[in-house]
């Protein structure tokens, strides 16, 4: 007798997907839902109520995970999860949490009372220890971080992002490139033991390179990624030192918060002090001037994310890593010293 799980290896899908294609659920693309009927039409195959009953009992769900309350770049990449996801044939519940939590405890919590198949954690931590991701017992991947900081095996987790230090040496050397020598750096923390840091060393290593000794007057940190404490931060740098010709902000959302903070003490960008950035959010595009970014790859980075969990929940392949470039977004925000 053919059963659900004869359908699933005939179709390469999964066993829940196949369910949902019998329950009629919307979430499965014409595709795969056109190949599992073509199968069942095939092999006459009748669903025994017993059995798909069990398996609507299961959940097919992931779970994504937002660190960060109110992102804006986090916000632009979950639609991508969500259409992969679906794609797939799995729903998508997405939880968000605040930059102070603990993202592998939201995870597990969330694991435990719905039941998922795997986790995308977007945003978190740098440095896991084994006993920290003990907590997970489904497939994750940590999307946009990897584990820097931490003692883990490539073996343990897995990861989609780009390389921080650098991407933020790439920022930097395009503003030396453009002759400025004075630049100044604004950061949440130059010892966060996160992507606060890794941007940081990349300006160091930027400056090092150059030949550009390090002004440790030209270093900002703003406490957090917020909007407000970049503007904050910014004013703060001006009050002390005005002379930089520009500076290097490490996420878009704190930049252009620091331009108004320019633009109020008197300084026009990109004429008095130019600015650059990471990320790539659309906002920043048709801010004014437009802010110069290495842009994120968000749409490669949330699909390779999904692709490998889907593979690893229907053990198709183990734990993976993968690091995507950014692309300058040449904006109007840096100019050229005579």
């Amino acid at each position: 007798m053919t059963t659900i799980k004869d359908i699933a290896e005939r179709c390469s899908v999964s066993v829940s997907t196949v369910s949902r294609v019998l329950n009629d659920h919307p979430d499965v693309s014409s595709t795969v839902r056109e190949r599992v009927l073509k199968v069942i039409d095939e092999v006459h195959y009748v669903p025994n109520s017993s059995a798909r009953d069990l398996v609507k009992s299961q959940s097919d769900d992931i779970g994504l995970v937002v660190r960060g309350m109110g992102n804006f770049f986090f916000a632009e990449m979950i639609p991508t999860i969500e259409t992969a996801i679906a794609k797939a044939g799995y729903t998508l519940l997405t939880h968000q949490i605040n930059s102070e939590d603990d993202e592998l405890r939201a995870g597990a919590e969330l694991v435990r009372s719905k039941k998922l198949k795997g986790l995308i954690l977007l945003g978190g931590c740098f440095d896991y220890g084994k006993e920290q991701i003990a907590v997970l017992d489904v497939p994750f991947v940590c999307c946009s971080f990897g584990n820097s900081f931490g003692k883990l095996k490539e073996t343990q987790y897995s990861s989609v992002t780009i390389d921080d230090q650098l991407e933020a040496r790439r920022a930097v050397e395009y503003l030396i490139a453009h002759g400025h020598r004075k630049i100044a750096i604004l950061l949440d923390s130059t010892c966060d033991s996160s992507i606060s840091e890794l941007r940081y060393l990349g300006y160091c290593q930027a400056l090092k390179v150059a030949g550009i000794p390090l002004d440790e007057e030209l270093v900002q940190e703003t406490g957090n990624f917020s909007m407000e404490a970049s503007y904050d931060g910014m004013k703060q740098l001006l009050n002390r030192r005005d002379d930089f010709t520009a500076v290097f902000v490490i996420a878009d959302t704190m930049a252009m918060a620091a331009m108004r903070a320019l633009y109020e003490g008197g300084k026009r960008v990109p004429d008095d002090c130019s600015v650059i950035a990471i990320d790539g959010i659309s906002m920043s595009a048709y801010f004014v001037p437009t802010l110069t970014t290495l842009v994120q790859p968000k749409r490669e980075m949330g699909e390779e994310s999904v692709r490998i969990l889907i593979d690893m929940i229907e053990k198709r392949s183990k734990n993976r890593h993968v690091i995507l470039p950014t692309e300058v977004r040449s904006g109007e925000s840096v100019r050229r010293m005579k």
